[in-house]
């Protein structure tokens, strides 16, 4: 007796297709977690399956564009976890300073906020230092939202009265950064997973909440690019829920709590 043919695996079409859509490779993700949200997506949208609600993303772009903004996790906000910012402010960046220069990438920045707060805070604590700050993120959406450097009243609930009110400018419901900080950092396209890293080209890494979704592999082997990246002495910094494993073997030390430096 023949063996039935197997079923097709619709989720994988269905993540070969995003890729082509919009160039974010879903199966780099835990596949548990992200499957379940995909067909919860495709159910609130009357799809029957998979490969339905491909071809309405495909024909929708607004719905496309609602789709990236769930499966790719831009959630941020200026000075998110503050207790991280206030180490970086006494600890790290007046070391760095000392050279007089301190070259930072946010590597998966969304819409800027981890950027444009740093930004803020190398110009209070090290002013004297020059900043050359980068910002990268796979969705062309969230860098053109972060050169505007424009900022919901919700994205500031966390930030110091203080440097809101001296780093942006109130405007209705939105702080937008002072134009001394708006051209501070620059603001570029990139997929971490298949971009080319400069070696030991920063001070300071800043890759937050970027990976809690990807699987160990894909994790573990964008944190070995990123330490790459880093000169002997320079600091990766990671989320509050992340940890980077086989530190050794990456040449990197822990310093403070999700602090990683480079030997």
């Amino acid at each position: 007796m023949s063996a039935l043919p197997q079923r097709a695996d619709d989720y994988v079409e269905f993540c070969g297709g995003v890729r082509r859509l919009a160039q974010v490779d879903l199966l780099q993700y835990k596949r548990g977690q992200m499957e379940r949200r995909v067909r919860s997506f495709a159910g609130r949208h009357g799809a029957p399956g998979l490969l339905e609600y491909l071809e309405l993303l495909g024909s929708d772009r607004e719905k496309l564009d609602e789709f990236l903004d769930r499966i790719t996790i831009n959630v941020s906000q200026l000075w998110r976890n503050p207790d991280q910012w206030r180490l970086l402010a006494e600890r790290v960046l007046p070391e760095l300073a000392g050279t007089g220069r301190i070259r930072a990438w946010s590597a998966g920045c969304s819409y800027g906020a981890e950027a444009f707060t740093l930004a803020a805070l190398c110009r209070t604590v090290t002013p004297e230092a020059r900043l050359e700050l980068r910002g990268t993120d796979i969705d062309a959406r969230m860098i053109e939202r972060a050169r505007a450097g424009r900022f919901s009243a919700d994205d500031a609930r966390s930030a110091p009265a203080d440097l809101l009110q001296r780093w942006f400018r109130r405007e209705g419901d939105e702080w937008v950064a002072a134009p001394e900080l708006r051209v501070l950092p620059s603001f570029e396209v990139g997929d971490l997973l298949r971009m080319s890293f400069p070696t030991g080209a920063y001070d300071l890494v800043l890759c937050r909440n970027t990976v809690i979704y990807f699987t160990e592999p894909v994790r573990d082997a964008l944190h070995e690019r990123l330490a790459g990246a880093l000169r002997p002495g320079g600091y990766l910094v990671v989320g509050s829920t992340e940890r980077v494993g086989a530190t050794a073997e990456l040449g990197l030390e822990p310093a403070y709590p999700f602090v990683y430096r480079k030997r």
